[in-house]
């Protein structure tokens, strides 16, 4: 087990620290000394042999000072007090005289979201790679069609250390775990893949259990075999039904950055200006929750050392909050919420999401699916695209159907969904009552920034949206 990172015992002084953060700051509205130490391993094994074995580990500090919209901020992997001496002089060289008031610190919370234990040491190394091997004789042996199959595991423990300038000391340490398998089957000479995969802020037991794992092989395994059935897309404006769960991505990219505080203090979002408006149809409520235990996108504090809340961003079809951080909620007038995230010490915060998803409705998902004349059903997604300034999307259907008199038909491939969140969000039909979590693989970028997220929704009938497809 390794000792826990403790960086004003091991490498700075706290009150050095201190002096150096205090000086940074000087005539400036806000700032912080974070510090953290991630390591993480993964493993992937390839057609029986392991072709990645890798362990990483680092650390370092990004000393920030902030007075009205200039973000001065300097890193370093070196955990000393020359270092810090440097990033202070780097900072007030954007501070200059200042003129600021320094913000109150984020309020104190004694809640524990996730478990603090290492996951990498938690499991035996042979223990995962023994893993993996099983994972591809269950999938050869179920499916003899499988011409490949690749299965990963890895796991990571971040921990943090926030010093503010009024001697304020927030720390949290963050595990997270997961395991994919994805496989290619052939069929007749045509090759077809599927994936499924799932983890969060928990140790390795529940991943690597045969229940869990098996269980990512079989749906690999469906999806594959769906998809050697599929036919080509239609192409057309037609009414679409989104299954429950990780369908949620589509949300998330399509609406979810538009709500980020950033983006609409500078009026670059398609939703900035219209607080207190309708911008959703009735019945349509979405959260962002930071808060939900043991979920991948799910953060005890922010990595500005505020609190993670449960924040309402449309409620009823209204809408009623924006995800801040505490830069952007000073600027506008309102309170942090919990969404400042950055990557690593290496750069600076930003509002950004945690687990976004919609509530559930009051309708079953089969009256939803038989009530759709003429329209896909969509329940796998891969990659997207999305233009903030306008809310366009563009999304990639991993697995989908095609739907004619509420009749679920053949599986269709190389679907897209086109359209903007703001239509969207307006054309939405029907609302079913299985809201669902994803299993827990969502990344999101932002800037060049990657954080892990949750996302979620119930079975959604959206009208209008474009198919793209490759059918005549």
């Amino acid at each position: 087990m390794t000792d826990a990172f403790r960086p004003f015992e091991t490498a700075l002084s706290r009150e050095t620290a201190l002096r150096h953060l205090e000086e940074a700051t000087r005539g400036a509205d806000d700032g912080e000394l974070f510090l953290e130490r991630r390591r993480s391993e993964a493993l992937v094994l390839d057609d029986g042999r392991i072709r990645t074995a890798s362990y990483d580990a680092g650390e370092g500090f990004g000393l920030r000072a902030v007075h009205g919209e200039t973000s001065a901020y300097a890193h370093s992997t070196d955990l000393s007090e020359a270092a810090l001496a440097r990033a202070v002089s780097t900072a007030r060289l954007a501070i200059g005289a200042g003129g600021g008031t320094l913000a109150d610190a984020p309020a104190h919370t004694n809640r524990r979201l996730y478990t603090d234990a290492d996951p990498i040491a938690a499991a035996p190394f042979g223990v995962k790679v023994e893993t993996l091997r099983e994972i591809d004789a269950y999938a050869r042996a179920l499916d003899p069609r499988v011409v490949q199959c690749t299965a990963s595991v890895s796991a990571s423990i971040q921990e943090v250390a926030i010093l503010r300038p009024d001697g304020t000391l927030v720390t949290d340490t963050r595990p997270m775990v997961r395991l994919n398998v994805s496989v290619i089957v052939e069929e007749n000479g045509r090759r077809e893949t599927g994936s499924a995969g799932g983890g969060g802020r928990t140790g390795p037991e529940g991943i690597l259990s045969p229940e869990n794992w098996q269980a990512k092989a079989r749906e690999a395994l469906r999806v594959a075999a769906v998809n050697l059935d599929a036919r080509p897309a239609p192409a057309g404006v037609m009414d679409v039904v989104l299954g429950p769960g990780w369908p949620g991505i589509l949300l998330h990219e399509a609406i979810g950055h538009g709500l980020e505080g950033d983006f609409n203090r500078k009026g670059t979002s398609a939703f900035a200006g219209l607080m207190g408006k309708r911008i959703a149809a009735p019945g349509v409520t979405v959260l962002d929750d930071g808060t939900i235990p043991d979920r991948r996108g799910s953060i005890t504090v922010d990595d500005e050392g505020t609190p993670s809340a449960k924040n309402t961003l449309i409620e009823d079809g209204i809408l009623v909050g924006y995800m801040q951080d505490r830069q952007n909620a000073r600027l506008m007038g309102v309170k942090p919420t919990g969404n400042g995230r950055r990557e690593s010490y290496a750069h600076a915060p930003m509002p950004r999401m945690t687990n976004t998803y919609m509530l559930g409705g009051s309708e079953d998902p089969s009256t939803i699916l038989s009530g759709l004349k003429d329209g896909i059903w969509a329940v796998g997604f891969g990659g997207g695209q999305v233009d903030i300034t306008n809310g366009k999307f563009v999304f990639s259907c991993t697995e989908a159907y095609r739907v004619r008199n509420g009749v679920v038909g053949e599986p269709i491939k190389g679907a897209t969904l086109i359209g903007d969140g703001a239509t969207a969000l307006q054309n939405i039909r029907a609302i079913g009552n299985d809201m669902a979590l994803d299993p827990g693989m969502g990344n999101c970028g932002k800037a060049g920034q990657w954080v892990p997220v949750g996302v979620g929704q119930p079975t959604l009938l959206i009208g209008g949206l474009t198919v793209g497809g490759s059918a005549a």
